[in-house]
């Protein structure tokens, strides 16, 4: 597998209650919060694996869960979205 350096990401997760706003907040340092439990945007990768790192410290591995979609920038995919218009920041930039 060919290594990449991915520069957007999104960001899902499912953790405990007790933990959920730890996890908001450090992903909010980093990302655009853009859904409930769903963040994204640009990021470099040395600032991934300090938020996956920081994400570690905090989450119970064996209850919770985190998954990121890494695209090596944010012209790599195509984005749908039916329903109510969410406004972001990253709305102006995009």
């Amino acid at each position: 597998m060919k290594n990449y350096n991915y520069n957007y990401v999104f960001l899902m997760y499912d953790v405990d209650e007790k933990r959920c706003q730890k996890v908001f907040k450090i992903c909010k340092k980093y990302l655009t919060h853009f859904q409930n439990s769903v963040f994204r945007g640009e990021i470099t990768p040395a600032n991934l694996l300090r938020l996956q790192n920081e994400l570690k410290k905090v989450i119970d591995k064996n209850n919770d869960r985190i998954d990121f979609l890494k695209f090596i920038s944010s012209s790599y995919f195509n984005e749908e979205s039916i329903g109510k218009k969410i406004s972001t920041a990253e709305d102006l930039i995009l």
